[in-house]
């Protein structure tokens, strides 16, 4: 009896399927999950298949993926994976409980079980599939100024990817050599360069990969010799100087004329209160008629008195007709420039010559009052 039981335990159910390594495969790929198994006759109950995806912790239970009972197959046990797992063969009695998963995600990566159950026989097997992210095309850039004997930085990054990652640096122009002092990081993905030179400068390539891919990003190095300071600081300050030089001038320009301007002014208003108005026509006129009268006053006086009135009478004459003449007279026309009344002038020497007294010539005079 005994042999009996041991010969059906090792004829029962098997899983056929030699062990494998665990499958590594990028995001968007698929895998097939191999699961064979052989059947003895003893294994007389209904089949059933079911696949698993095993909790990474003992506190969450295991995930049932795909299952395949009383004949029938259920797929739609695990959301995630909807539409996206299916079995290799229509008919799993035939021995072949494989699956296959499509268009893989990071989330897919873990430890599958396949259990294969026909009474009284029970057979499982494990697998670890691990999905990994290709890198996502990297970024290039630097850090610090690009200027002759500065030290710079040069990095490359990826914002997707699964880890290790991998980045390798090189110089593809000129001499397609590194700079001598630079410093590569091959997991941070970045290069020290100390004390750049402009031999540096040209065109550089980064390549991230890990083991399901690879990207690159292209950079171009431009070193600048170094900025005179010293010529940039003497240019701002002369250009500070013009321009205060500028502006003084023009502050000068604008005072000078506003004092300019108001002198002008004030000689203005000099002049009109300095020149008196000129004489009225009544004044010339009285002034002539009483010369009149005082001529034709001379024959009432007696001849005693009669060289005194002479003498004041040729000083006042004389100083009338020496008296400057007004603007109005000046600028009027000879024919209305009022003249002596000629009775007086014509009775004035007879009857001084009638009366003893001694006649004296007064100088003539024209317009302007010149003695001619």
């Amino acid at each position: 009896l005994d042999v009996r039981i041991l010969v059906s335990l090792v004829s029962a159910l098997e899983i056929t399927s030699s062990p494998t390594a665990p499958l590594e495969k990028a995001s968007g790929q698929s895998v097939k999950l191999d699961c064979q198994f052989s059947l003895t006759s003893s294994d007389t109950g209904p089949l059933d298949i079911e696949w698993s995806l095993l909790a990474s912790d003992n506190q969450i239970n295991d995930q049932v993926v795909i299952l395949y009972s009383g004949d029938r197959v259920y797929e739609d046990y695990y959301e995630p994976m909807k539409g996206r797992v299916h079995f290799n063969t229509p008919d799993p009695k035939s021995g072949d409980a494989s699956i296959n998963l499509t268009g893989l995600k990071s989330t897919d990566t873990g430890t599958y079980q396949c259990k294969v159950k026909k009474a009284p026989g029970i057979a499982s097997k494990k697998m670890q599939l691990i999905v990994m992210v290709r890198p996502s095309k990297p970024k290039c850039t630097t850090e610090g100024t690009l200027e002759e004997g500065k030290d710079i930085v040069m990095r490359c990054s990826t914002t997707e990817g699964t880890k290790p990652m991998q980045y390798k640096w090189e110089k593809t122009s000129d001499s397609k050599l590194l700079p001598s002092s630079s410093v590569m990081d091959p997991v941070a993905g970045t290069i020290n360069v100390k004390n750049v030179s402009t031999s540096a400068s040209g065109s550089y390539r980064c390549v991230a990969s890990n083991r399901v891919g690879s990207e690159e990003c292209v950079l171009y190095l431009h070193v600048t010799p170094p900025h005179n300071t010293g010529g940039i600081l003497a240019g701002s300050i002369i250009a500070v100087l013009l321009i205060l030089l500028l502006l003084a001038i023009i502050l000068y320009c604008f005072f000078r004329a506003r004092k300019n301007k108001k002198y002008e002014k004030e000689i203005c208003n000099e002049i009109k209160e300095d020149v008196p108005p000129p004489k009225s026509r009544v004044s010339s006129a009285r002034s002539f008629s009483q010369m009149g009268s005082q001529r034709s006053s001379v024959g009432s006086m007696s001849p005693s008195n009669l060289h005194d009135y002479t003498l004041k009478s040729q000083y006042s004459m004389k100083s009338q007709y020496d008296k400057i003449p007004s603007t109005e007279e000046y600028d009027r026309p000879p024919s209305q420039v009022p003249l002596p009344p000629p009775t007086a002038a014509r009775m004035a020497g007879p009857n001084l010559t009638r009366m003893g007294a001694i006649p004296v010539m007064t100088p003539a005079q024209n317009r302007d009052g010149s003695i001619v």
